[in-house]
């Protein structure tokens, strides 16, 4: 005979105990608090009894009163004995814990460091308060037998196990020291939307892939993307399993041309650009190959094998906050290239660097923040090389 499920012995264990109509069923499994260990819903319970009673388990004690809702179902002979059979089985089996919060955590390198932090905290708040009500459905029955007791103590002991551990998941979370790029140097990451300003930039190094083409539609661009953001976060999820975590850095972007005018122009099918993403010192080249393999085996993508692990040292920079539409860069950037530079006797110095701060999938053009930056020199002076 096919193996009861859970709700089935569940239902089957009640109307061993007594005859029971289906409304007399719900207010135990209500009082017992079952639904805390078991999956039956209300309206399931006539479905499972309809199953128990094709099976010849149970049975109607009479024609009910009121229609079906009110028929008095018994355990039959045969029902009894598999519920004794399988509850046998059930005292003596260990069930798999799947927790979906730990497929949560797999994942979790691809979310915001907040939002991680955020669902952890909605699963602590959630714990407590089943607990609370595991604890107040417990004292609304007490005293009870020995049995009842027992499942009680189960449902709190598994309830405050998991909230221990999330406690102490959260508190990792939160104590690990994250190298966030945009903190440690907050000055070259959050620059005036209303005038330029000189920053030195250190010696910075990067996850990077070189192109060519219009970005909105060169399959090139979106290859050398996709294969920084996969490799940036299969680093990091490595580096934080060796306990150094870290922020993935904003996307980035280098981009020249023979003639600067077509950034102007946005003849965008002329740009050549080479698209970064920051990592911290301690990230070797030995972590980036195997985070690039990692992901190969994973999604074929040619543009993994370009990407290398560079230092960028830009040195003396003209920056400013661009707020809006990448396509309406232009009279910023006439403003840098034929006011800014010529008043102060500053020219050139190395490619037009872009960062990106917002996500444009989740941000209205209207509202995207782009760090513009221009690494520059005195006019008359010799050109020092900016990457390595």
């Amino acid at each position: 005979m096919p193996a009861l499920t859970d709700a089935e012995l569940t239902v089957l264990g009640l109307l061993v105990e007594q005859p029971r109509h289906g409304y007399d069923l719900e207010r135990v499994i209500e009082e017992r608090g079952i639904r805390a260990w078991t999956a039956l819903g209300f309206s399931s319970i006539y479905y499972v009894l309809d199953k128990l009673a094709k099976r010849g388990l149970i049975e109607a004690t009479g024609a009910p009163r009121s229609g079906k809702s009110r028929a008095t179902f018994q355990a039959t002979p045969s029902g009894i004995e598999l519920c004794a059979d399988a509850t046998r089985e059930a005292l003596t089996t260990l069930t798999p814990v799947h927790a979906r919060v730990l497929i949560g955590l797999a994942n979790s390198p691809v979310l915001p460091e907040f939002e991680v932090l955020s669902g952890l905290t909605a699963r602590l708040t959630a714990l407590r308060d089943q607990l609370a009500e595991v604890r107040a459905t417990r004292a609304r029955q007490e005293p009870l037998p020995a049995a009842a007791s027992a499942i009680f103590d189960y449902s709190e002991a598994m309830l405050t196990a998991d909230l221990t551990w999330t406690e102490s998941v959260l508190s990792k979370e939160t104590a690990m020291d994250k190298y966030d790029v945009k903190k440690a140097h907050r000055a070259l990451y959050s620059p005036s939307p209303k005038d330029f300003t000189v920053v030195d930039v250190p010696a910075l190094r990067y996850l990077a892939a070189d192109g060519h083409g219009d970005p909105n539609t060169a399959p090139e661009y979106t290859n050398a993307v996709e294969a920084l953001y996969g490799i940036a976060y299969a680093v990091k999820f490595a580096s934080k399993a060796l306990g150094r975590d870290f922020v993935v850095g904003p996307l980035e972007g280098l981009w020249r041309a023979d003639d600067p005018a077509v950034f102007l122009s946005r003849e965008k099918e002329k740009w050549d650009w080479t698209m970064m993403i920051n990592q911290p010192d301690w990230i070797t080249e030995e972590m980036v190959r195997d985070a690039a393999e990692r992901v190969a085996k994973k999604k074929g993508n040619p543009a993994l094998a370009n990407v290398q692990l560079r230092t960028l040292h830009e040195g003396t920079s003209v920056q400013i906050l661009h707020l809006g539409s990448y396509d309406d860069e232009t009279p910023t950037l006439n403003r840098l290239h034929h006011e800014y530079l010529p008043e102060h006797g500053l020219t050139f110095n190395g490619d037009h660097h872009e960062i990106y701060l917002s996500d444009p999938r989740r941000t209205a053009p209207e509202k995207l923040k782009t760090v513009l930056r221009q690494p520059v020199k005195p006019l008359g002076t010799q050109s020092a090389p900016a990457e390595s």
